[in-house]
């Protein structure tokens, strides 16, 4: 690493101690409780530790999907492992003087800041202009080590007129690992392009996962994404999509499952910039025992972007009594010829829809899986690949206890 990038580094470092940890006072934050959470609390390993995750035996270190890819990146603690890379794709190791890295997640709060000051293992994907790709891209984040933390880096770049999947997914390596996770991904749609990303995170219970994704969409660019959130203890994953070019397109897939103690905390922003943009925001939930989760949305419509189109909508099912979920849509419209709704729901399981069901010869817990898969149903309609459809479908029913 050079002295230059060494100096920022260090700058980013003081950053981040500087910024306060967010705390409920904190409008973003009012619902997600930190306490008890400390990022300096766990080590940033150093030492060769390992990268693959063994996929035998029960509990969150399996992976969830059956991908055939076209690449493959295993990241760990101690680095990256990655497969042979079809023509026309960059596939590799990032580094600190990439192009366009940090111009849309910087170093803005607590973090981002600790994010960029001690990453060290990420990835570049850069499909070149005209490319398609009949398999996705795949890349494996594993985090292995009890008691560390682990930062992440993605940057992808789709160039004009490709058309490419991506995949990452989420994992530990055993089902109590206790660790802090902190990743940040940079998305640029070029003009023409489609790009299609996938981002499932199945953390072990006593991991604090934090995560920032920030995509920019050109002129008639297509971004469709997936998040899937099943894993972690607590912290805050935020979405935002800026529809920067006059035709642009994105739309986002949400489908979460908590229980025990768990706390997601979902946090989107649709940035309308250019006119004629339009942008699809839908994230649906289901809760058991003491579970909670936040999800706040915000429609952004700038002044210039006339003939927007765009939606969001959150909707959630208690499965239990203890279990609770705060939806808060927002909009900030500054142009007068647009259309922007918006949508929540919070819903008990139907007693009736549980008592025919039951009436039929199905155990409650069958029952009670029938029902969440039809809730579900429309969101796992909008998912384009199989694998990634099926793989959301089995998890989300799997968390509803057998008996």
């Amino acid at each position: 690493m050079s002295s230059s990038v060494s100096t920022d580094r260090a700058e980013l470092l003081e950053r981040y101690r500087a910024l306060p940890l967010p705390d409920t006072t904190m409008e973003a934050w009012r619902f997600t409780d930190l306490a008890g959470f400390d990022p300096d609390a766990f080590t940033v390993p150093n030492g060769r530790v390992p990268t693959a995750v063994s996929d035998t035996g029960s509990g969150p270190k399996q992976t969830m999907l059956d991908i055939d890819a076209a690449a493959v990146a295993t990241v760990g603690e101690a680095g990256i492992d990655i497969s042979a890379v079809p023509a026309g794709v960059t596939f590799e190791a990032l580094t600190d003087d990439a192009e366009r890295l940090g111009t849309l997640v910087g170093a803005d709060d607590k973090f981002t800041a600790h994010n960029a000051a001690l990453w060290k293992h990420g990835l570049l994907v850069r499909v070149a202009k005209g490319v398609q790709l009949d398999k996705p891209l795949y890349v494996r984040i594993a985090s292995t080590s009890a008691d560390a933390s682990l930062f992440w880096r993605l940057l992808v770049v789709a160039e004009e007129g490709s058309r490419f999947s991506l995949i990452e997914e989420y994992v530990s390596g055993t089902p109590d690992l206790a660790a802090y996770s902190n990743a940040a991904v940079e998305i640029f749609v070029e003009q023409g392009a489609k790009f299609e990303y996938v981002s499932l995170q199945n953390y072990a219970r006593e991991t604090w996962h934090f995560a920032t994704h920030h995509a920019r969409v050109e002129r008639d660019a297509e971004l469709d994404w997936v998040a899937g959130g099943f894993g972690s203890r607590r912290g805050k994953v935020r979405i935002q999509n800026d529809l920067a070019g006059p035709g642009a397109t994105s739309r986002v897939t949400g489908a979460y499952f908590a229980d025990g103690t768990q706390h997601l905390d979902y946090d989107t922003f649709q940035e309308h910039i250019a006119p004629n943009t339009t942008s699809d925001f839908a994230f649906k939930g289901a809760l058991r025992d003491a579970a909670s989760v936040v999800w706040r949305g915000m429609i952004r419509v700038e002044k210039g972007a006339q003939k927007t189109n765009a939606y969001q909508e959150n909707r959630n099912l208690l499965l239990s009594e203890q279990a609770h979920a705060d939806s808060i849509p927002g909009l900030e419209i500054l142009a007068n010829d647009v259309r922007c709704t918006h949508g929540a729901t919070l819903s008990q399981v139907d007693r009736d829809q549980l008592f025919y069901a039951m009436a039929r010869g199905l155990t409650r817990a069958d029952a009670e899986r029938l029902i969440v898969r039809g809730f579900f149903q429309d969101i796992l309609d909008r998912i384009d690949l199989a694998p990634v459809r099926d793989a959301l479908a089995d998890a989300l029913e799997a968390r509803i206890p057998q008996g």
